[in-house]
């Protein structure tokens, strides 16, 4: 049972950043450390993407491992209230995510999706956007 009206549950939810969450920060300041420039949640392109790197035709999504259903993750948790509710919410996440993602490689772009929880080792994060860039 939710402990909270129905009034402070709304605003708690409308309080969810979706630009500049702390993942976010995270990944734009190993980028930028990096030597790496980059624009910010373009909107000329589908999904107005986190991070996009022009140069590299590469593009950095980063994933909340609750909303975007990081598999086998910890924090990827279903509430126990209205269960149904949230399993359409959260494949309908899933789903969109798919589709963006698709049309930005059609687009001709390289995505790459960086989950929340691996946000906690910067390290670890740096050589594997490396790997990525070299590639590219």
């Amino acid at each position: 049972m939710d402990t909270l009206t129905p009034e402070h549950r709304s605003w708690n939810m409308a309080q969810i950043r979706h630009r500049d969450t702390r993942p976010e920060r995270i990944v734009r300041s190993v980028l930028h450390r990096m030597g790496y420039r980059f624009r910010l949640n373009r909107k000329d392109l589908p999904g107005t993407p986190d991070i996009v790197l022009a140069r590299h035709k590469l593009i950095v999504e980063v994933y909340g491992c609750y909303w975007h259903r990081h598999a086998r993750c910890k924090d990827a948790s279903t509430p126990k209230t209205r269960t149904d509710f949230w399993k359409r919410k959260f494949s309908e996440n899933v789903k969109r995510d798919r589709k963006v993602r698709s049309q930005l490689k059609k687009l001709g772009w390289q995505v790459i999706v960086v989950w929340e929880c691996k946000t906690q080792d910067p390290d670890s994060l740096a050589r594997r956007l490396e790997r990525v860039l070299e590639k590219g």
